[in-house]
């Protein structure tokens, strides 16, 4: 009956005596195993199995022969795998119960291949693990607070996987790691020492899966896993090729990080830097078009401010002219254009954010510029300051404006020094830098620039102040001790000049801001206009174009005093008009902001394809002339201006005119 029964069994069956050898074994066992009718029985039992289990195996088969026990299919709570006569392996379950027999005890193994049980249990938990993926995605899309999102993801993965605790970990801008979120972590094993060596992990950039055994051999010595059998999985989160954190996740099982559950992470952490990606473009966009919205603002302002300057001004100019000899009078005219100066000033700090301030670059070697700068800051930051100025000597030419970037390293080791009240470090530095395409930040195009940067060790800035450092008239200051156009006045030197700008600060750790300009190809100084030494007119006729009446009047005003004959219009309209009838008129003096209908700019190219030989001075407190202009001879005075200064411009236009 025995016999019958071993044979009809559909389980593989194996009989094995007390040395291991396979005493029976039915038709099942031996298809399952690939070996002929026969060919089981002498065989030693660890025959079935890999070779890197064979030793272990015999301990456990000796331990069980000497408490011999009924044991069901799957309760080893083991990962079992045989192999077959070829060498291939294969899932196992196995069922054990002891046999008396009239030759002593044995026990017979029910084993059963679960290859296809196994695969749709694998599959399921990919379906559940991308279904896990699906919402978490779903969530970073629907939410507004990327930080809901983090703090619920950790419990998730833990839940997900079976494991006892995952973390989340983000790269500071220090380069140490800030705990974001956790579930299952015992807060003792996630001090600064343990995240520290979770950092040697993230520098490798790739998931990385370390067992217990094995964590001192591959070099990450995780503290973790001292002293236990466990494992652990350490995914990187990467943002354009740069790492930014990690998800850490650990079990005290050996092995439990599969290709699946390491998928799950590798996938969660993609989602994460996307998200990270999202919030920082989107902060981006909003801070540039809030800094495009008040540096449209702000150039408003200065133009119609300028108008109102150039009005009092020139007034005050026309009273001195009359006044020369009260000098009571003369006093209180200076006194009132020397404000008049400062208000321009001002002015001209809105219109360097706004970047619409007339620029002259040209090719600066900047360990010239720097070492002529140091001797001043020496003199003035005082003795609580220790500075400290390098550069390379092979430091190529930078392109940009002497005048502007020499302020604005000024005002930056200045704003530095205030941050540090009693007394510190500043670093004023240079270096050379490269920005390729998968590198390049927002506002920073790919290219060659030279960098200056000027470091502090004072207090730093708080995530709240950093957001608006450079948002005019905006200080940390008390009353009296700033504008707050310092910074912006940078700032926006710095867009103008096609480079870009950088402010890295933590609070109490200090600051850094970066100036990145373009590297000089040659040196491309502009040519200087040559000296006419001429100051008035000889009844030439000039044509006066401005919408604002009161700065019509004094312009009229000023260019009569010069010895001009004057006409003036509102429009560029009248303008063109007034032109076509007149061929005497000798030059074109045209605000560039004109109101509804054509600009000054657009008038001047009209003007000087109708009349080629037009002399076009064009005046602006608004915006500079652009390369395209330039390229017609077209010179721009910037309002408010000095009498001296029309004079010289209109002779150069009418020089210029000649050549």
């Amino acid at each position: 009956m025995f016999p019958q029964l071993f044979d009809t069994v559909p389980d593989a069956l194996v009989v094995v005596e007390g040395s291991g050898r396979i005493e029976m074994a039915n038709r099942q066992a031996e298809q399952l195993f690939g070996y002929p009718e026969g060919g089981l029985v002498g065989l030693p039992i660890e025959n079935l199995m890999p070779s890197s289990v064979r030793e272990r195996h015999h301990s456990h088969r000796s331990a069980y022969m000497s408490s011999p026990r009924t044991r069901p299919m799957g309760g080893s709570g083991m990962a079992l795998v045989g192999q077959r006569r070829d060498g291939a392996q294969f899932p196992v379950e196995i069922a054990l119960s002891p046999l008396e027999t009239d030759q002593g005890l044995r026990y017979l193994a029910s084993i059963r291949d679960i290859s296809e049980t196994q695969r749709a249990r694998q599959a399921l938990i990919r379906a559940r693990y991308d279904a896990l993926v699906a919402r978490i995605g779903q969530q970073a899309l629907e939410s507004a607070d990327e930080n809901l999102v983090v703090a619920g993801l950790p419990l998730l993965l833990a839940d997900a996987l079976g494991i006892e605790a995952v973390a989340l970990a983000f790269l500071r801008e220090h380069g140490d790691l800030d705990l974001r979120a956790a579930a299952g972590f015992d807060p003792s094993l996630l001090d600064s020492h343990e995240l520290q060596e979770i950092e040697v992990a993230i520098a490798h950039g790739a998931a990385k899966v370390i067992e217990g055994e094995d964590a001192s051999r591959e070099g990450y010595a995780l503290p973790l896993l001292a002293g236990t059998g466990g494992s652990a999985a350490v995914v990187p989160l990467v943002d354009r090729a740069r790492p930014q954190g990690a998800l850490i996740a650990w079990s005290k099982e050996p092995r439990r990080f599969d290709h699946d559950a390491l998928h799950l992470l590798q996938s969660t952490a993609n989602l994460l830097a996307a998200l990270m990606q999202r919030r920082r473009t989107e902060e981006q966009l909003a801070h540039s078009q809030r800094l495009d919205a008040i540096g449209q603002l702000t150039g408003g302002i200065a133009h119609d401010f300028n108008n109102l300057l150039t009005v009092m001004s020139g007034s005050l100019q026309l009273l001195e002219m009359e006044c020369g000899q009260q000098p009571e009078a003369s006093e209180l005219i200076a006194s009132a254009l020397r404000s008049v100066g400062r208000g321009a000033e001002l002015t001209g700090k809105l219109l360097a954010f706004a970047r619409r301030q007339r620029l002259s670059p040209s090719a600066l070697m900047p360990a010239t510029l720097l070492r002529d700068l140091e001797l001043m800051l020496r003199r003035t930051l005082g003795d609580t300051i220790r500075l400290k100025v390098e550069w390379p000597d092979d430091i190529p030419a930078v392109y940009a404006d002497a005048s502007q970037l020499d302020s604005a390293l000024l005002n930056l080791a200045l704003n530095a020094r205030d941050a540090m009240p009693r007394g510190g470090d500043i670093t004023l530095a240079v270096e050379e830098r490269w920005v390729t395409a998968d590198a390049a930040r927002a506002k920073a195009k790919p290219g060659h620039y030279i960098v200056f940067s000027v470091t502090d060790t004072g207090m730093g800035m708080t995530p709240e102040t950093l957001a608006r450092a450079v948002e005019p008239f905006y200080t940390t200051k008390g009353m009296g001790r700033g504008s707050g156009l310092g910074l912006s006045m940078v700032y926006g030197f710095v867009e103008q000049s096609g480079g870009y700008f950088h402010v890295n600060s933590r609070l109490g750790y200090g600051t850094r801001v970066e100036l990145a300009l373009p590297a000089a190809l040659t040196a491309r100084d502009e040519p200087t206009p040559p000296s006419t030494g001429l100051s008035s007119g000889q009844g030439e006729r000039v044509l006066v174009v401005e919408d604002e009446p009161e700065v019509r009047s004094i312009a009229s005003a000023f260019i009569r005093s010069l010895g001009y004959r004057v006409e003036a219009v509102a429009d560029a309209a009248a303008a063109l008009q007034r032109l076509a009838g007149e061929p005497s008129i000798d030059v074109l003096f045209s605000d560039v902001m004109l109101g509804a209908g054509m600009n000054g700019k657009e008038l001047a190219l009209a003007a000087r394809r109708q009349r080629p030989q037009l002399a076009i001075l064009l005046t602006s407190g608004y915006e500079a002339v652009e390369a395209s202009d330039k390229s017609e001879d077209i010179e721009l005075l910037r309002k408010p201006y000095q009498r001296e200064q029309l004079a010289a411009a209109l002779q150069r236009c009418l020089v210029s005119r000649l050549v």
